[in-house]
């Protein structure tokens, strides 16, 4: 399999292992921490949460992604790199203990949200950082496979910090011992990121960077001339509104299953039952998301990649419809496995879209404002379901908003797409199969696949 062969060369380099067990056990503790959270919020028994609880939590975990990151570029160029790394998981570990204390108290309030919001901050850094200081511990030749493999692990160390927070969560029925956990992972990421020296991830300066206000300056002005930019880039910028509209009815598909396992599937006296039977369908999504990496590079040498999405989003609105119609458990277990396919193929294809349709001088800011879209479009999403979903989540109509909302997307997204969508695949460097020479589905992986 080609992605373990690409691992194996890159773990020949020991810079790359050492940051790669940094990444690793940052994401695995980003998994368990996640797990606390839910739990926490969703899962207590002095707490029946309803859809306005779950919209709260989304937009404390999304917006920091959202609204930092496209300016956490300035301190990062600015610090020693492994540094951030090294004081971003201390801070988050101290942050985490602060987090345990008010649970001990009880406190679900503003303090709690704070230091959440606080932590996922923090976290944004984090992920930049790796990100940030890849190119310093590969070949350049090496860096389109690094940037497949590298977060494709660290979003795999994820689930199985989730998997095991929620072990953790069931064995001992305490989430102060999944904080404490948390707690401990987090420390040992820092301690990982000392292996590393101090200045071997950058950044390399010169003297002549921009001052700290002029370079926030910058970054806005960047932003909007990514956005002009996508004006001239019609494939590109219909990828961003595609995976917009995604994350907005995947988010709404996301909170009717959480209010559907709190709420309807399960009494609040079976909590327990009700956290584990979540965790398992969580996993489904996951297997689908994995799937979709394989089968993504597969399938878009027999079609398009527009022809592929058209094609995801139509699958996205049978498998909502039935067996997700169904509400029973087997039922949302296989609908969010393949719903998370969908999602996942999705993701892979306007990734490459963006990557391969957009000017290498602006990929960056267009790829900020690709992060900010598909945060936004998942809180959106929470927010509208604090206002038609019903407590217990089970809603036929808003099953039929989601099901009418992904194929009104198929049929836009082919219809505006294929309006000189010869020129665009041909002329913008595509294959047949819609995939630049050079380049296969899945190389711009990145942390989103986390988010979602």
């Amino acid at each position: 399999m080609r992605f373990i062969r690409d691992l194996a060369t890159l773990l020949r380099r020991g810079d790359f292992r050492r940051l790669f067990a940094v990444r690793l056990t940052s994401q695995f503790g980003d998994g368990v921490f996640q797990v606390a959270l839910a739990s926490y919020v969703l899962f207590s028994p002095e707490r029946a949460p309803d859809a306005a609880a779950i919209a709260g939590l989304f937009a404390v975990a999304l917006l920091p992604y959202s609204v930092l990151g496209p300016f956490t570029g300035v301190l990062l160029d600015r610090w020693s790199r492994r540094q951030i790394l090294f004081g971003a998981n201390l801070t988050r570990a101290a942050l985490v203990v602060g987090i345990g204390a008010i649970v001990a108290i009880g406190n679900a309030g503003v303090p709690f949200y704070l230091a959440v919001l606080l932590t996922l901050g923090v976290n944004r850094f984090l992920l930049s950082g790796l990100s940030a200081g890849l190119p310093h511990v590969v070949d350049r030749d090496e860096l389109v496979m690094a940037n497949a493999v590298t977060p494709t692990s660290g979003t795999a160390s994820f689930l199985v910090g989730g998997g095991i927070g929620a072990g953790v969560k069931l064995i001992v029925d305490s989430d102060l011992a999944v904080l404490g956990l948390t707690v401990l992972v987090y420390t040992a990421a820092a301690l990982l990121a000392l292996r590393l020296g101090r200045h071997r991830l950058g950044p390399d300066l010169n003297g002549e960077e921009p001052g700290f206000l002029e370079a926030i300056r910058t970054i806005a002005k960047g932003l909007a001339d990514g956005g002009r930019h996508l004006r001239e880039r019609r494939q590109a910028a219909l990828g961003l509104a595609a995976i917009g509209s995604l994350r907005f009815f995947f988010g709404l598909v996301t909170v009717a299953m959480i209010l559907l396992y709190r709420n309807y599937l399960y009494g609040p006296d079976r909590l327990d039952d009700a956290f584990g039977a979540l965790a398992v369908a969580t996993g489904a999504v996951g297997a689908g998301l994995f799937l979709a990496a394989l089968v993504t590079p597969w399938a878009t040498r027999v079609m398009t990649l527009r022809q592929w999405i058209t094609a995801l989003f139509v699958a996205a609105a049978a498998v909502t419809a039935m067996p997700g119609g169904l509400y029973t458990q087997p039922a949302l277990i296989a609908a969010g496995f393949l719903t998370g396919f969908c999602a996942q193929g999705v993701k892979i294809s306007v990734d490459t879209l963006v990557q391969t349709g957009v000017d290498d001088v602006y990929r960056g800011r267009v790829f900020s404002l690709y992060d900010m879209i598909f945060n936004v479009g998942q809180v959106s999403a929470a927010a509208l379901g604090a206002v038609v979903l019903p407590d217990d989540g089970k809603s036929y109509p808003v099953l039929a908003f989601i099901v009418l909302g992904f194929l009104l997307t198929a049929v836009v997204y082919a219809r505006l797409s294929r309006d000189g969508s010869g020129t665009a695949e041909r002329g913008d460097g595509l294959n047949g199969g819609g995939f630049p020479r050079g380049v296969r589905a899945g190389d711009q992986a990145d942390e989103r696949t986390q988010q979602g």
